[in-house]
């Protein structure tokens, strides 16, 4: 069992999805990516919330509470014997006969829930950069596709995507940030990068640290520039940037990297205590 499709568990190879299915037929459709700890997802609120925010976008209804989301998760979890996974949260615009036209509403989407195994990593992840150019107009997951066909594996280095005018836009797998001098930058949702749940806490947490935050645009002479680097996921958490080809970084030495960490471990701790 590692499928939930509206309501049902099924496995991978009964699942089904019609041809007409707008996801299918114009890639209509919606992913939201976390993973749990001891059964529980970080920041699970805020996921769900932009998740929903984004398909009231294009007025299509959630059918399914945050908690009945949660509820999938946990069975996921108990059913492979309380390790923990990744999942990925997917709705695709569904219609109810072979219509091809966009609808105005939308309110039975196809929801689906999925559940992977964690890869094995060692506790303290370090990874190297390469910087990649966007093919064309930067379109968000098609050029992070693109960009994994000259890198291949992302295990130990990351893709940070550079615009066809040059600007830092983010990493395949994640948000980019670089500090200098007790000021940390990273780059303007305005420049077509995802608005991640992980970023927007890396971004509140080092305020409340009383850290200066500029989000602006960026080349990347700017970064080279900087004194640490590291990305952030719902995945991993925060990783520190040891180089971006042959320029150096504190890596995880770097003291805003390691406060930021501690307080991603905190919010993990949290997390865990409150069962939320």
């Amino acid at each position: 069992m590692n499928l939930w499709i509206n309501g049902e568990y099924i496995s991978e190879e009964d699942a089904k999805i019609s041809p007409f299915d707008h996801g299918n037929l114009y890639g209509f459709n919606f992913l939201e990516k976390f993973r749990t700890y001891k059964g529980n997802v970080v920041l699970f609120q805020e996921h769900y919330h932009r998740f929903v925010m984004k398909l009231n976008q294009y007025h299509i209804e959630m059918p399914y509470s945050i908690k009945k989301v949660d509820q999938v998760i946990k069975e996921f979890t108990r059913y492979a014997k309380d390790r923990d996974g990744i999942f990925l949260l997917n709705v695709s615009v569904t219609t109810n006969n072979s219509e091809s036209q966009f609808r105005t509403i939308y309110n039975k989407p196809t929801v689906v829930v999925c559940r992977k195994e964690l890869p094995l990593k060692k506790s303290v992840i370090v990874k190297s950069a390469k910087w990649v150019t966007a093919q064309g107009e930067y379109l968000n997951y098609a050029n992070k596709y693109t960009a994994c066909l000259d890198l291949g594996n992302l295990d130990k280095t990351e893709g940070f995507i550079l615009t066809q005018s040059g600007l830092i836009a983010e990493g395949i797998t994640s948000s980019i940030f670089w500090a200098k001098e007790g000021t940390i930058f990273t780059p303007s949702i305005n420049n077509g990068i995802e608005q991640s749940v992980t970023r927007q806490w890396v971004i509140n947490t080092a305020k409340q640290m009383g850290f200066r935050v500029i989000e602006d645009y960026f080349v990347k002479r700017e970064l080279e520039q900087a004194y640490e680097c590291f990305i952030a996921n719902s995945i991993d958490g925060i990783v520190p940037i040891s180089n971006i080809e042959k320029v150096k970084f504190l890596g995880n030495d770097g003291s805003i990297y390691q406060h930021l960490a501690q307080a991603y471990i905190e919010e993990i701790i949290r997390t865990v205590k409150n069962g939320v």
